[in-house]
């Protein structure tokens, strides 16, 4: 790569940094800008100052505990029920924003409750308000082209306009509906069941439900309307699932088929018994929380985050010279980017997601390490150093990229099937390995090349490591 193409990209790497680092922490820019206006009379603006979003055992939050009326359920299905509730209320928990909550179901002698434990929320009344409602489920039909193109003209036609202005607009409830689909008269009210099945040819899994009576005759007459065209089933106004329909169902049975996997069929089946099932559940307590862990906690994990940062420059430069000095510097970049994303995203932070991250920081350093000693080996063999340093990162790279591949594996398989406190721990962990392969791979490389034909890449003790 030609010399100047390198000095543009380092320029903006360095730019890139600069912004990240702002945007992670803008305290010192901010009064550095304020410290300018006052002298020099200017009016610079501050740095966008968005703060981390800490989880439950960090900053604290509410805690909402309501009572389950299952009077109107059979009494075997008091379990999937309340599973399935649990389900749907987390959903709309992490809809409102807040994410990695707590909601557990809680059994008091013939009463079941429900816990939820929300992080950082300011106004627990419409968290209440959301959670409070009893979980819809609704079956909706497609809507002809010419319905769905009006709705999408109206909605065309009242947007940007304030409240006040769409209202003289003829019509101008037509942009509120939903374009696509359309409400029926079936809904979770003529559910009488929905479980696991398993497709008798494919074996895959799938869903079957089941219908009352009077729900059979609108399943029958809905399915007899739409055939060849997708009917949508919907929780609380969320597509669950599409199926298209093949033909006129009649006995109030049917299955749902999809690329489903059993743990997703289950899943789905409990929602739907929870959007069919008569559960309302009633607030008997609210009060606020304090952090389980707290600002102690929060500050000694800070603290070990960078005396490992620390530890790790120091070895690098030590043992590395140059080119661990160099890694050093593309390490920095690294960590200030990875926070840039958790505020960009936004992660939220528990204990567990820091340690994930602060693990992360070292794991990142591996593939300078592999690419040095590699370095080293070509170095030996007295090749020219721009030959070495290439030959370096190719014969390096299928170690890094199959050692960060299967890590990111077991982070994928944590995420999938962990809680919610092992989930932040692997995404942490995941976006700091593919942060840290663009930090290795693209950065520190950019960073060596500057030296190709300069005297320094004369001196070949600077790039020999010591061991």
């Amino acid at each position: 790569m030609k010399r100047n193409n390198v000095v543009i990209i380092i320029i903006a790497v360095a730019i890139l940094g600069f912004l990240a680092g702002n945007y992670s922490y803008p305290k010192y820019f901010n009064q550095g800008m304020d410290y300018l206006n006052a002298r020099l009379g200017l009016a610079v603006p501050h740095f966008f100052d968005v703060p981390f979003r800490m989880g439950l055992d960090l900053e604290g939050g509410v805690q909402l505990l309501y009572d389950a009326d299952l009077s109107k359920v059979n009494k075997a299905d008091y379990n999937t029920a309340m599973q399935g509730l649990r389900d749907v209320i987390e959903r709309r928990v992490n809809l409102f924003g807040v994410q990695e909550p707590v909601v557990q179901v809680e059994e008091a002698g013939d009463h079941y409750r429900l816990l939820v434990e929300l992080a950082g929320v300011q106004d627990p009344a419409q968290a209440i308000k959301m959670i409070g409602e009893t979980p819809f489920l609704e079956f909706r039909e497609q809507r002809s082209s010419e319905e769905t193109q009006m709705i999408l003209d109206k909605q065309k036609e009242v947007e940007g306009k304030s409240l006040e202005e769409a209202q003289n607009i003829p019509d101008w409830q037509l942009a509120l509906e939903d374009p696509n689909f359309k409400p029926t008269d079936l809904n979770g009210r003529y559910l009488e069941r929905s479980e696991l099945a398993f497709d008798q040819t494919t074996y895959r899994p799938s869903i079957s439900i089941k219908f009352n009576k009077e729900g059979t005759d609108l399943f029958k007459d809905l399915t007899g309307r739409n055939i060849g065209k997708p009917l949508a089933i919907y929780i609380d106004n969320i597509l669950i699932s599409a199926p298209v329909v093949q033909e006129a169902i009649a006995g109030g049975e049917a299955q749902i088929t999809g690329q489903f996997t059993v743990e997703e069929a289950k899943t789905l089946a409990r929602n739907l018994s929870a959007g069919a099932l008569p559960v309302p559940i009633n607030l008997i307590s609210q009060q606020k929380v304090g952090p389980t862990l707290g600002a102690s906690s929060l500050e000694k994990s800070l603290k070990a985050g960078i005396y490992g940062f620390l530890a790790i420059v120091i070895f690098m430069i030590i043992f590395y010279k140059l080119p661990g000095l160099l890694a050093a510097i593309a390490l920095f970049i690294y960590v200030v980017i990875i926070l840039s994303i958790f505020k960009l995203i936004p992660v939220t932070l528990t204990l567990a997601g820091i340690g994930g991250f602060v693990l992360s920081i070292g794991m990142a350093i591996d593939a300078n390490i592999l690419i040095f000693a590699r370095l080293k080996e070509e170095l030996a063999e007295n090749k020219d150093f721009s030959t070495a340093l290439e030959e370096a990162f190719r014969r390096a790279w299928p170690s890094i990229r199959d050692s960060n591949l299967t890590s990111l594996i077991v982070g994928f398989i944590l995420f999938s099937l962990g809680t919610s406190f092992i989930k932040g721990f692997a995404l942490t962990l995941s976006l700091g390995i593919i942060v840290s392969m663009f930090s290795a791979i693209f950065i520190t490389r950019q960073f060596l090349r500057i030296f190709i034909g300069t005297r320094f890449e004369k001196y070949k003790k600077l790039w020999t490591p010591l061991i």
